[in-house]
């Protein structure tokens, strides 16, 4: 599986770590009422889909950038890459 990197171009998918849900960006709020709740969510639930769905992966092997990659789970198509910095930003997470 290749892995268009938007810095550094095509990368084999063995360079990366695959890191789970994109979801995991949108951290719950410590301070909330239900912040056990929300923690406990985002630390033990996950969904399993079948098609398009939003993945962390991990530049081990290169510039050690996060990214997040659209990929359809069915097929491995990759339709998206993005820096995770830049959605985490246009999410307003990035602190």
């Amino acid at each position: 599986m290749i892995i268009n990197h938007p810095l550094l171009g095509p990368r084999d998918a063995a360079e990366f770590v695959y890191l789970g849900d994109a979801s995991l960006i949108d951290r719950p709020d410590w301070q909330d009422e239900d912040a056990m709740d929300q923690f406990h969510a985002y630390g033990y639930l996950r969904d399993n889909p079948a098609g398009e769905h939003k993945e962390l992966w991990y530049h081990e092997q290169g510039d050690r950038s996060w990214l997040v990659v659209t990929r359809n789970t069915l097929t491995h198509e990759i339709t998206n890459v993005e820096i995770a910095r830049d959605v985490a930003r246009a999410r307003g997470r990035d602190k």
